[in-house]
């Protein structure tokens, strides 16, 4: 049997998108990583009553959390992306899926977004998608207003100052900022970071520090550094596309 399945994220924009044809949907799905913020069941559960429909939750089969899975792939994010993004979200996607499925995503209006569903058209065109906030002409910041108007407490992620509801913390993020962030509000998953970066040997975070901009470990990073503009890349299906950008 063919459905329509929404990808939801927990993420502004996702929630949005499955609001908008909350009519049609068959099957709205989460991929739970095991790192989120624990504000995002508060979130779901409103989502859930909004939508008047239940949020299915999938899983990797093989690792518990990100934490898990990078301590055994021993690999974190590179040019070629971030092995957490095709392992707890990409393979139980395609699990999942069925060949007559249509795929909702909450890909915005804004150019970036547009620019990745593209991208994302090109290297899954075999499936059947569906951009309701593109054709719509919505951006991040309308999702964001839309919530509020629907009175949802938006995730808590936002109001801490990210810019996108990602995992805790998010390894394809290579700005300074974004780990200065992690550092003052989540400080024993930096310090985990921390550990396991220097374990692996992966410089994270990029900064100017002697006139050229340079590859740092995140425990690298001056006390006093600045934690505004935390530029972090969206966690989607195109995360080795998505690293190009970044």
């Amino acid at each position: 049997m063919s459905r329509v399945i929404s990808w939801f994220s927990c993420g502004a924009a996702s929630a949005i998108a499955t609001k908008m044809l909350i009519g049609e949907i068959d099957v709205i799905a989460y991929c739970e990583t095991g790192a989120e913020h624990e504000d995002n069941k508060h979130f779901m559960a409103d989502c859930v009553r909004w939508y008047n429909k239940p949020i299915k939750s999938i899983k990797s089969d093989k690792y518990t959390d990100l934490w898990d899975c990078w301590n055994k792939v021993r690999y974190l994010a590179g040019n070629n992306g971030a092995r957490c993004t095709t392992e707890m979200k990409v393979k139980p996607r395609l699990k999942f899926q069925r060949p007559t499925d249509t795929h909702i995503f909450g890909y915005t209006a804004d150019k970036a977004d547009v620019n990745r569903a593209k991208r994302f058209k090109e290297n899954y065109f075999e499936l059947n998608v569906k951009f309701p906030l593109i054709e719509a002409g919505i951006t991040k910041a309308a999702c964001l207003a839309m919530l509020q108007t629907a009175e949802i407490k938006t995730p808590t992620m936002y109001n801490l100052g990210y810019k996108n509801n990602n995992c805790i913390p998010c390894v394809k993020a290579t700005s300074a900022n974004y780990w200065a962030l992690i550092r003052e509000t989540h400080p024993e998953e930096f310090k985990r970071m921390v550990k396991l970066s220097r374990k692996l040997n992966v410089r994270l975070c990029r900064m100017n520090l002697t006139g050229e901009i340079e590859r740092y470990f995140i425990d690298e990073i001056p006390a006093q550094y600045p934690t505004t503009n935390p530029i972090q890349p969206s966690c989607d299906f195109m995360c080795h596309l998505v690293m190009k950008d970044f």
